[in-house]
């Protein structure tokens, strides 16, 4: 694989190498090796509850990964790239929660979280990846303050591919101007990292965070999480509110939780959602509950899933993994997809972020950004192209190019949405299936603009070692079945094994 850049040219890691350094002071590698049996590769559960015996703190969780984060993200040959902001006051908070926790704490109280660095929070800028948005210092998203407010440590923000992958065409994913070329911990330079919440998925998969929030609009969750074989939820349009996040298309963006098991991905589900007066989709979609209740009480006997045929025959670990399910009690039924045809797809995206990002840049940035549309970003990176847009920007310039009006663009989202709902709806009604299976991100156009939540987990590894996932699809505002899913798979199958990085 080749890459024009790997390290980015205007990142100060050292800046953020100090940051960390200043909240670990007294940490030693003796600390971290004896903490690690209790935090590497354990459920959120698992955590609280060594903090809950008082064998561990927020504190000592909180620098245990900022101990790990610099341990790998400064030395040369171990670095991902991913971390591109540490929050300076995640000890601190660290230290508040451990002085005002209770048992009525949410789940994800004094847990520490990344965010991909589309998504505001205050004190660390949030630049989509793009040096235009290098000081944009802005008040957290609507999702962050949920999250907050029930007791969650914002820890840093992450790399991803520049303006959620729709900024340059045929660059690689997990590249930006600010953070460089994020890598995978499975094979740096080896695999792909997905993107374009790549920094969400590699951080997951090298234990830097309890938890990270990726952003979606076709694929964008649902890749990295593949490539980094860690568990990634797609939600339905608007169960989780997008102000405050760098858009792309408003008909199709979401947030969604990355984390290395399906009960962390429901525990941080469950702090995000909520109704939002900014985002008007969260009042039609909107369903609050606790994902994590009765978590288990799915049986793999008598669950009816949807295999596509054409994976069957051609893909190994998805063939395997259904044949595996069907002798432990499911019951799997093949099926001829039809075929779809999303004309005019691109278009949604390109009308949408052009009336989008100027919304965002005028109600949700801060001061002194100076960009306002699409076209202004454009010509900054005109006067120096090398170092902003290497890999130009072409997509940009189709943005700008588009000429599809308002009723064709309603009649190009109608369309797609009928065919694409039909994709999954035709064989689930047939079969009578509690979800459909698929690979990757293989299905996620359709699921995006089907507004049908997806969620994928570890399936394995290919004969080369890249990994692969599962990913399930059932109808709008079907998480609370899709995680239900999703564990009991897990559980029967324990198909992840953490990368070499650390162990």
């Amino acid at each position: 694989m080749q890459y024009k850049l790997i390290t980015s040219k205007v990142l100060d890691k050292k800046a953020i190498q100090k940051s960390i350094k200043k909240q670990i002071k007294g940490f030693t590698s003796e600390d971290y090796e004896t903490l690690k049996p209790l935090i590497y590769e354990q459920d959120i559960p698992t955590i609280q509850n060594h903090i809950q015996q008082g064998s561990l703190t927020y504190k000592m969780l909180v620098q245990w990964y900022l101990y790990r984060i610099n341990k790998f993200e400064f030395e040369p040959n171990t670095s991902l790239h991913t971390i591109i902001a540490i929050n300076p006051n995640a000890v601190a908070d660290a230290e508040a929660r451990d002085l005002s926790r209770s048992s009525d704490d949410h789940g994800i109280f004094g847990m520490p979280i990344l965010l991909k660095d589309n998504i505001n929070a205050q004190g660390m800028p949030t630049t989509a990846g793009a040096i235009a948005l290098k000081d944009n210092y802005a008040e957290d998203a609507f999702i962050v303050k949920q999250m907050k407010n029930k007791g969650a440590i914002i820890l840093g923000k992450v790399n991803l591919s520049e303006w959620a992958y729709f900024f340059c065409s045929g660059c690689p994913v997990g590249y930006s101007a600010i953070g460089g070329q994020t890598l995978n911990p499975y094979g740096r330079t080896i695999y792909e990292t997905g993107g374009s919440s790549a920094g969400s998925g590699t951080s997951m998969a090298a234990n830097y965070a309890a938890a990270a929030i990726g952003t979606e609009t076709s694929g964008s969750i649902l890749s990295p999480s593949s490539q980094n074989s860690v568990v990634g939820l797609k939600p339905t349009i608007g169960l989780l509110s997008r102000s405050g996040i760098v858009p792309i298309s408003s008909t199709l963006d979401t947030p969604g939780p990355m984390t290395r098991n399906v009960i962390d991905n429901a525990i941080v589900l469950s702090a995000m959602v909520g109704k939002d007066a900014q985002d008007s989709y969260t009042s039609l979609s909107f369903n609050e509950k606790d994902y994590t209740q009765n978590l288990e009480e799915l049986d793999l006997v008598g669950l009816r899933l949807g295999a596509n045929k054409s994976f069957m025959n051609n893909v190994p670990l998805y063939a395997d993994i259904m044949v595996a399910l069907q002798k432990m009690g499911a019951e799997v039924f093949g099926y001829e997809p039809t075929k779809v045809d999303l004309d005019g797809f691109l278009s949604i995206l390109n009308i949408d972020m052009r009336n989008d990002l100027p919304e965002y840049l005028t109600n949700h940035a801060g001061p002194k950004v100076q960009v306002r549309s699409v076209k202004d970003v454009m010509i900054f990176n005109q006067k120096d192209m090398d170092t902003r847009a290497p890999y130009d920007q072409e997509l940009f310039a189709g943005i700008i190019a588009d000429e599809t009006t308002d009723d064709e663009l309603k009649e190009i989202i109608s369309n797609g949405q009928a065919a694409a709902r039909a994709f999954f709806d035709v064989p689930m009604e047939k079969f009578e299936l509690d979800a459909i299976t698929s690979i990757n991100n293989y299905d996620a156009s359709r699921a995006a603009i089907a507004y049908y939540p997806a969620l994928t987990i570890p399936m394995g590894y290919q004969e080369d070692g890249e990994p692969m996932n599962l990913t399930i699809i059932a109808p709008s505002l079907s998480e609370e079945k899709l995680l239900k899913i999703g564990y009991v798979i897990e559980q029967a199958t324990k198909l992840r094994v953490p990368p070499e990085l650390g162990k």
